[in-house]
């Protein structure tokens, strides 16, 4: 008896053991990463290896759009050309993470959603469960608003439109608290809750620090609340933008640090093609995590692989947007950018989590007209915006509501194909190497006075997918060149023939016919300012100084940039001497805004005489230009410049001086 019990035993033993090892060689299997550290990976790209990376590193994505896209049609494939889940997809990237935006209410009174993905909260539990399905972590970004939420605009929802400050703040909290439940209820792994997005100065309607720190604090009292009674512990992210202002971050930690905000992370969009420098936001956010000790992420980035336009709405980025850019626009050029923005969250150290890039799926969808698509746009909500949306945001959607304007910046193609940058989210551990060939021909911009001849150079400089570069031999269209009038002025755009290992390629030159223009160094592209006279009165504006930043530049990607926590109060002037007797018109570019209070002007003073123009800046990008006619100058010399002063927090940009002979 003894020894059938005991042979019993050891069956079950062997057979607990069996079981044992079966689970553990399927667990790990079910588990296996698709990191590797090891090997370089052969691959359609190059990609750089980050040395050290955290095996944690957050590598997400934001896709909120992703089943209103779905729903109007819109399939993704893996890199076989096989149909699949895209959150599969994503996670055999190196994904490891989603970002999930919820409005309060992007619906009309009878049902119709306002567009963007009509992210409520149905829609964050489903694509969150599908990302926890794929073993994926979610980030929840809470704009407090029923439609987008930026720095340009912070709506109240229209069910907290008309309480106070105080009923705002409990309303917050009990949204926060019961929706975070429901989430976590349902299954959904979260990892990190947003309070707002690119909350800079303004949140959920509350323009002053005392109220929008109050509604902060409510935020964060319930999702600490909700991880202490689930057992689970969850990040509270707060999201800026701008770093370029290095000043602002360092003001809002300051701020929040006053009114004892409880938070990690402070999280930053960067897009190369506004926000400045790799090595600036590194530092940036180097110092936000030193002195307030807080993580630090990107939460938003992206890149444009192609200037192509996948629907019939407008892009972002176009060829007439964006001419001079920090990397080609190619899948490599993405690829690059992509990996290089994680390298400079990574830089930061065990502070920096992570890097998410935003909507890298919002992809055209089906229809060969724009009726057929608008009328996606419309019924599942997959453009940036429904017609809907007019109630709630008449300025802005309710004049450009339609497609997307992003789908040249995903990481899949306009089929729905995964594009090799895909890849990057897992190649940034092992690197990977491609066949060495031209990814682009870099772009030539040349600007030539009103009347003077243009000379195209005869090379064009060949950017190879491995960054190396080649002067190569180009061949213009004489036909083009024809047309660039140099007597009238305006944009050129002539196309040329390069050859390289017998592969043809065209190349393209802009040029820029301008007035004659005495103004040295007048776009600010010069290192050397020796010409200009730039004054602080008083040493008052707290920001004041060239900016190397296409978006905020009228030519070129330099500009005098100016915003101030005080008062703004600077001239910029240069004495150009030398001048044949007659008139003159001079005329500069300016665009800005929160500037109350304003006294800007431009002004000449030649032979004793004062000449003044008014000016001002009413909003980002809307170019004001400013124009004094028929200076009389007969002694040769003039001195031109401008003139800025506002209230505390008007911030903007100068631009393109030119000083120019009248005919």
């Amino acid at each position: 008896m003894n020894k059938k019990r005991s042979l019993v035993v050891i069956g079950l033993t062997v057979i607990i053991l069996l079981i044992s090892v079966i689970a553990f060689i399927l667990i790990k299997k079910s588990h296996k990463s698709v990191i590797n550290t090891e090997k370089l990976a052969q691959a359609d790209i190059f990609v750089e290896k980050i040395e050290g990376l955290n095996p944690d590193f957050i590598r997400g994505v934001d896709i909120s759009s992703v089943i209103a896209l779905e729903e109007s049609g819109v399939k993704f494939y893996n890199e076989k050309g096989k149909e699949e889940d895209i959150f599969k997809t994503l996670y055999h990237a190196g994904v490891n993470y989603v970002r999930i935006r919820i409005w309060n209410d992007p619906y009309d009174s009878d049902g119709n959603g306002y567009g963007g993905g009509n992210n409520d909260l149905d829609k964050a539990i489903e694509i969150g469960k599908r990302a926890t399905k794929n073993k994926m972590k979610v980030l929840v970004d809470y704009h407090y608003s029923d439609f987008w939420a930026d720095p340009s605009k912070q709506m109240v929802p229209k069910a907290w439109k008309d309480i106070d400050i105080d009923a705002k703040a409990d309303a917050l909290y009990e949204y926060t608290r019961s929706s975070l439940e429901e989430l976590l209820d349902q299954g959904v792994d979260v990892g990190m809750v947003q309070i707002g997005n690119e909350t800079t100065g303004i949140f959920c309607g509350e323009n002053n620090w005392n109220n929008i720190s109050k509604l902060f604090k409510e935020g964060s009292r319930a999702i600490r609340e909700i991880s202490e009674e689930k057992k689970k512990d969850i990040l509270i992210a707060l999201h800026f933008t701008n770093p370029e202002r290095a000043e602002n971050y360092q003001r809002y930690g300051m701020i929040l640090e006053n009114y004892e905000v409880d938070y990690d992370v402070f999280a930053s969009s960067y897009y190369s093609f506004w926000h400045g420098t790799l090595e600036n936001l590194t530092n940036v956010l180097i110092n936000i995590s030193k002195e307030f000790d807080k993580k630090v992420m990107v939460a938003e980035t992206s890149y444009a692989y192609t200037y192509e336009n996948g629907d019939y709405n407008g892009n972002i980025l176009s060829e007439e947007s964006v001419f001079t850019k920090d990397y080609p626009i190619t899948v490599q050029g993405q690829a690059s950018s992509l990996r290089d923005v994680m390298e400079a969250v990574a830089n930061v150290g065990v502070a920096g989590l992570g890097v998410f890039y935003w909507e890298p799926a919002w992809l055209p969808v089906p229809g060969a007209t724009w009726e057929d698509q608008a009328c996606l746009w419309e019924k599942y909500g997959s453009g940036w915006a429904s017609s809907y949306a007019t109630e709630y945001d008449p300025e802005d959607a309710g004049v450009h509501y339609g497609g997307s304007a992003w789908d040249n910046q995903a990481l899949f193609d306009f089929e729905g194909h995964p594009l090799p940058s895909l890849n990057v989210f897992k190649y940034v551990y092992s690197g990977a190497v491609a066949e060495v060939k031209v990814d682009a021909l870099d772009d030539i911009v040349i600007r030539v006075r009103k009347g003077d001849d243009c000379v195209l150079p005869d090379t064009v400089v060949a950017l190879f997918n491995d960054k190396t570069s080649k002067d190569i031999e180009v061949q213009w269209s004489s036909k083009e060149l024809a047309l660039a009038d140099k007597d009238n002025l305006g944009e050129y755009m002539v196309t040329g023939n390069a050859v390289y290992n017998e592969e043809k390629m065209e190349a393209k030159a802009k040029i820029i016919v301008m007035e004659q223009n005495y103004v040295e160094n007048y776009s600010f592209e010069d290192n050397d300012l020796s010409m200009w006279t730039i004054t602080n009165i008083n040493n008052s504006t707290t920001e004041l100084g060239i900016q190397d930043k296409i978006a905020d530049a009228k030519t070129g990607t330099k500009s005098i940039h100016f915003y101030s926590t005080g008062n703004v109060d600077f001239k910029v002037e240069q004495e150009i001497t030398n001048l044949k007797p007659g008139q003159y018109n001079f005329a500069i570019f300016l665009q800005g805004g929160d500037a109350s209070n304003p006294e800007m002007s431009i002004y000449a003073i030649a032979d004793g005489k004062t000449y003044t123009m008014e000016t001002s800046v009413d909003g980002w990008v809307n170019w004001k230009n400013p124009r004094i006619e028929n200076i009389r100058v007969d002694s040769g010399t003039v001195i031109v410049g401008a003139s800025i002063k506002c209230n505390p927090k008007g911030w903007g940009t100068l631009d393109d001086f030119i000083l120019s002979p009248v005919e």
